[in-house]
């Protein structure tokens, strides 16, 4: 018997379960069946709350939907934060975090959370891959998990789940391959971004480290200012915030967004 919370940011949706106890230990296939949509819960990925091992708040626990466990997830950050301020009576102005890319903090905002993720890594701007027989200029970096962004004229146009697969399986990102964005600059400052997500294998309605990843990537090329606004495919918008330091380098990433309770319920056969 497992008690859960269904919750999703932007679109984005997320089991989540309080396993502050310790006392829940699933396997890859157990949370791959939870997260599948005929046979199980249904979601994009598995939030297990934790104890903190080294002095935040609490531990967050991510996982995709095929059941591995992943770095970090910027919606279900959001969503973690205004799971454990449930927790703890909605007494909460903000909390701290642990993820395996490092510790987030989480700022509550009436009803939508700002996140302070970690400084983002890895950047490789106009590199030239031949995706699905094509020359694409494609960038890349990692917000706590990796991402590359191409940018389109049209974004409706794209074949999200071809063009996706192709480069998040492209031996230029291999063994771990990459998270796809495409991105459509609607004007200086604004941007739509659909994802590709590695573990889900397919477009999701909005990815939290992606949008990041583009606002970043965004800013590296045309020079535009923070905050810099972000349309997903759910529909939603949300604010990406930083600061660029130097070279490359950035701090203060924020991302402003929703994060909504669905439903709760007892998922009797594991």
């Amino acid at each position: 018997m497992l008690k859960f919370t269904k919750m999703n940011g932007a679109g984005n949706d997320f089991v989540v379960v309080d396993n502050r106890d310790n006392s829940l230990s699933l396997n890859k296939k157990q949370i791959a069946r939870i997260c599948q949509r005929q046979r199980g819960v249904g979601a994009d990925g598995f939030l297990a709350v934790e104890p903190s091992e080294n002095g935040a708040d609490f531990r967050m626990r991510y996982y995709n939907a095929d059941g591995g466990e992943a770095e970090m997830c910027g919606n279900g950050a959001r969503c973690f934060a205004r799971f454990v301020n449930q927790l703890e009576g909605n007494s909460l102005i903000e909390t701290t975090f642990e993820t395996i890319a490092g510790v987030i903090r989480g700022e509550f905002i009436d009803d939508e959370v700002r996140i302070e993720l970690s400084k983002p890594f890895d950047f490789a701007l106009n590199e030239t891959l031949k995706i699905n027989g094509q020359e694409t200029s494609v960038h890349s970096v990692n917000t706590g998990v990796p991402h590359a962004a191409i940018f389109v004229d049209d974004l409706d146009a794209v074949d999200i789940r071809a063009m996706g697969a192709a480069t998040r399986f492209h031996e230029h990102f291999a063994p771990a391959g990459t998270n796809v964005n495409f991105i459509e600059v609607t004007a200086p400052g604004s941007i739509r971004i659909r994802t590709y997500e590695r573990g889900v294998e397919n477009e999701t309605l909005a990815c939290g480290t992606g949008m990041v990843a583009c606002s970043i990537i965004h800013h590296e090329i045309s020079d535009v200012p923070s905050p810099i606004r972000v349309k997903v495919a759910g529909g939603d918008t949300l604010e990406v915030g930083f600061d660029h330091v130097g070279d490359e380098a950035y701090e203060n990433v924020t991302l402003l967004g929703p994060a909504d309770f669905t439903f709760e319920g007892i998922l009797e056969t594991i």
